[in-house]
């Protein structure tokens, strides 16, 4: 590696480090300031909120590298433009091709680590969220069992209690169901128990009445009972659900057949799709580096800045991303279309190649001119 070399992949990595610090606090701010509401109007402890803040960051470090990639090529080229670094740099022979290719290196650095996230933090963080989820799901004593409110879990349903002792056992229970259309039951207990259910919780009411009120026949029907079964797992979703294509390791989608995808309500094509994006996606920043580094040569100095060629790159990469996002509909249908995942990887390198050809085809023209 050459001197220059280095000098422009070390400016390279230190603004992008720069970029990537700054992006990801305030992507993540924004995420956690969200999950922060959720959590704690739920009951959840304040630890719970730093333990799936810490998993959603993996997600979010993905999504900001690319732009990071990109902010850093486009900041180092206008500031070697501003000190007409690019200019002695020319003049010395080096083509716009060959100052690339510190700039191709620097995106493979960013690609391996967008690799590391897509094959293994990624799928374990997904997969560890969802289970806490789950779990924070199930604890229904926390979510909406709480002692002197009355609550609203869910439409058409209120529930009040007056204690929970330390035992877990609530004390004097009430809870009224409205979510059949003309029918109202409303249930007394003087105590009631959280039992495990194969759907989720299961409210056991203890020497209590409930009461049927019928608004079409205006009739009210008493019923007294030693223990009632409520199943209360309805009323904050199901407890568990079946693996998203994101959770599961490659090896696995490497691996997995139409008999083993069966069971986990998941299609061949889904799986293949999500393989091969892990593989393309890393290979996006070495594109979106390369596309804002050469889009500073397409315009000659100007005391107002490069603003229209970076804006040009900003709206060439926005088409990339919705050419990539219909052709997923295709691939998703149909396993055997897997590699479209690729297209805006292979649409970006066009997209860099025309530029570099457009800046270069003047210059080799007004040389021959010369000749």
């Amino acid at each position: 590696m050459s001197r220059i070399d280095r000098y422009l992949l070390a400016q390279l990595l230190a603004v992008f480090a720069f970029f990537s610090l700054v992006l990801v606090s305030v992507y993540w701010v924004n995420r956690a300031a969200r999950l922060f509401d959720a959590l704690i109007g739920d009951g959840q402890s304040f630890w719970v909120f730093l333990e799936l803040s810490a998993l959603t960051l993996p997600n979010v470090i993905r999504v900001v590298l690319p732009l990071s990639a990109f902010a850093a090529a486009v900041y180092v080229a206008i500031r070697m433009s501003r000190d007409n670094e690019m200019v002695v740099l020319q003049g010395s022979g080096m083509s716009y091709l060959r100052m690339l290719r510190p700039v191709a290196l620097f995106g493979v650095i960013v690609a391996l680590m967008l690799a590391l996230l897509m094959h293994v933090l990624m799928p374990l963080s997904r997969a560890q969220l969802t289970e806490r989820q789950v779990e924070i799901a199930e604890n229904i004593t926390t979510r909406f069992l709480r002692a002197g409110e009355f609550l609203e879990p869910a439409d058409g349903i209120v529930v009040f209690l007056r204690n929970v002792t330390p035992e877990g056992k609530l004390e004097d229970v009430f809870l009224s169901d409205a979510r059949s259309p003309g029918t109202r039951v409303e249930y007394n207990a003087a105590s009631a128990l959280l039992v495990p259910g194969p759907q989720g919780p299961v409210l056991v009411m203890l020497d209590g009445v409930a009461l049927i009120y019928s608004e079409g026949s205006e009739r009210l029907t008493t019923i007294a009972f030693d223990d009632l079964s409520y199943d209360v797992g309805a009323l904050i979703g199901p407890a568990g659900r079946g693996p998203d294509v994101r959770e599961l390791p490659t090896r696995l989608l490497r691996d997995a057949d139409s008999a083993t995808l069966a069971p986990m309500g998941l299609t061949l094509a889904e799986v293949r799709f999500e393989l091969m994006s892990r593989h393309a996606q890393p290979l996006l920043a070495v594109v979106t580096s390369l596309i804002g580094f050469a889009a500073v040569f397409l315009g000659q100095f100007s005391r107002l800045g490069a603003w229209r060629q970076v804006l040009a790159a900003i709206v060439a990469l926005a088409l990339i991303q919705l050419v990539g996002n219909a052709s997923s509909g295709p691939a998703l249908r149909d396993a055997a279309r897997a590699g479209l995942a690729f297209v805006p990887v292979g649409l970006g390198l066009v997209v860099m190649g025309a530029m570099v050809l457009w800046v270069s085809w003047p210059r080799r023209m007004r040389q021959r001119g010369r000749i």
